[in-house]
């Protein structure tokens, strides 16, 4: 694998087609038609098929497009502590956040950081699961704050516990169900839920059931915290989230919470890492000011 043969198949996957990918390289699409067929030719496998949709990647493809890209992240990471070293700037943490964090000490961790490395970049995604993950795999971000399983993650990321985060059910105030006390009373509610794999919104689910109890029949997929706040209080959805973000007078603006019992479980707030690749040191001291204020969050 030569690395003209590697950046033909990122650009391409970059680019959308292999004539957008030859341009975007300034090359013929007989030139990047040939370092790709040069590349398969040494996995041994096809990477690439045409159909009336355009290109899509095999299994094999996308398998190396991913290490392909970790490896372009980690190389340029590389570059920019170098950089660091020799005095110069360009050094970028990127890192995924969920919104109890940000909630919950995201304005103190960030001026800690900024007093002690005022020229870093920060560039932030969202912390659900179904973005975090295959940011981290690709080497997109450093590292990710989530409310996760361990047991569901990819055994190429490795989980933190961090903090136990009390889980509740918000509505907006006035809802009709606002002062419910039983399961039962919310059988015909309309949720608004994210059921990607890991999500809040699967773990809620599966509690019910082991339960006995019957799963939400009106129910709304929402994989965005914005949306899903919208959906509370301009759509009378009930949601399943951190107690103490329903509760912040930021994010939880006319939000109420439903006192069910029993309440369900916990949920568990840690930081997700790519198992066997080191921090850079600019992303060691963000986690770190991140991690003192998180300490005793619930």
């Amino acid at each position: 694998m030569r690395d003209h043969q590697l950046r033909a198949l990122m650009q391409v996957a970059e680019s959308g087609s292999i004539r957008a990918a030859a341009r975007d390289l300034n090359l013929s699409q007989s030139a990047l038609t040939k370092a790709l067929r040069e590349l398969e030719e040494s996995v041994g496998a096809a990477l690439v098929s045409r159909s009336y949709r355009g290109v899509e990647f095999t299994p094999a493809g996308q398998a190396l497009l991913t290490r392909a890209r970790l490896s372009r992240s980690m190389l340029q990471k590389a570059q920019e502590e170098i950089s660091a070293l020799k005095g110069g700037s360009g050094v970028r943490v990127a890192f995924a956040m969920t919104p109890v964090v940000a909630a919950a000490v995201m304005t103190k961790a960030f001026r800690e950081f900024e007093r002690i490395a005022p020229d870093v970049q920060i560039s932030l995604v969202e912390g659900l699961p179904s973005i975090a993950i295959p940011a981290l795999i690709e080497g997109r971000i450093d590292f990710a704050f989530a409310i996760a399983n361990s047991k569901e993650l990819p055994f190429e990321l490795s989980f933190r516990e961090m903090a136990k985060i009390e889980t509740a059910i918000g509505c907006r105030k006035g809802h009709p169900l606002e002062s419910a006390k039983r399961w039962s009373e919310l059988q015909d509610a309309r949720w608004a839920l994210n059921l990607s794999a890991g999500s809040q919104g699967n773990q809620l689910l599966r509690w019910m059931r082991e339960r006995g109890m019957g799963e939400p029949k009106r129910l709304t997929y929402c994989d965005s915290p914005l949306l899903m706040s919208d959906l509370m209080r301009r759509a009378d959805r009930l949601c399943v989230g951190p107690k103490t973000l329903f509760s912040d007078p930021i994010f939880g603006h006319q939000m109420s919470l439903i006192a069910v019992e029993p309440a369900p479980p916990d949920m568990v707030l840690g930081v997700i890492t790519l198992k066997g690749v080191p921090l850079t040191h600019a992303a060691s001291q963000l986690l770190s000011c991140f991690e003192r204020h998180l300490r005793g969050i619930r």
